[in-house]
């Protein structure tokens, strides 16, 4: 069974809204509002190195593809098999840039992905399909970064009046960095 990782950076508050830009009335706010700490970002070089796949929600995919297949830092990314759950998309297959995304049309369909052989399958940003899949207890572990900021309002992580029972988390690493973020990682427990 492959495992799925939730990989989010998260405000304070619990919003993962917009964190590099976009439509959110405070949009970069990853980049803007934090002092820069190359230390608080080694996870992310450590996801590269550990993903097999990537799986995104609609809206991620919608945002993401016009602009990683471009960017040198995301060839690892961008050389892996990559999955949206859409089912809006026409088609099996979406455009990455010279590559291709399949559709998957339903959470069911990630819970069939998740058992096929292979390693560790990646969800950035897409907060709606992470909820979804902790819902469906597919999520195995997160990847928090947490920005020391209140945003008050945008898309969250972890919404009231979801279907996701209660669920225990054992950390299995932790951080605190100069510039005030802390990285949390959770396993869930089954």
């Amino acid at each position: 069974m492959r495992p799925i990782v939730i990989t989010e950076f998260i405000s304070l508050d619990g919003i993962v809204d917009s964190p590099g830009g976009g439509n959110h009335p405070h949009g970069g706010w990853t980049f803007k509002d934090v002092e820069f700490d190359p230390a608080a970002y080694d996870i992310k070089g450590r996801e590269t190195e550990s993903a097999t796949a990537l799986l995104f929600g609609r809206q991620s995919y919608d945002e993401f593809a016009p602009v990683w297949p471009s960017m040198e830092e995301f060839a690892t990314y961008n050389a892996m098999p990559k999955y949206v759950v859409s089912t809006t998309l026409d088609g099996d297959t979406a455009p990455w840039g010279d590559g291709e995304v399949t559709v998957l049309r339903s959470i069911d369909d990630v819970a069939a992905l998740k058992e096929t052989e292979g390693g560790e399958i990646q969800v950035h940003g897409s907060p709606t399909l992470a909820q979804g899949l902790a819902a469906a207890g597919l999520v195995d572990r997160y990847h928090l970064l947490v920005f020391p900021l209140l945003l008050g309002s945008g898309k969250r992580l972890f919404v009231d009046g979801t279907a996701l029972d209660k669920t225990k988390l054992e950390l299995v690493e932790h951080a605190a960095y100069s510039n005030g973020i802390t990285l949390q990682r959770y396993d869930v427990v089954r």
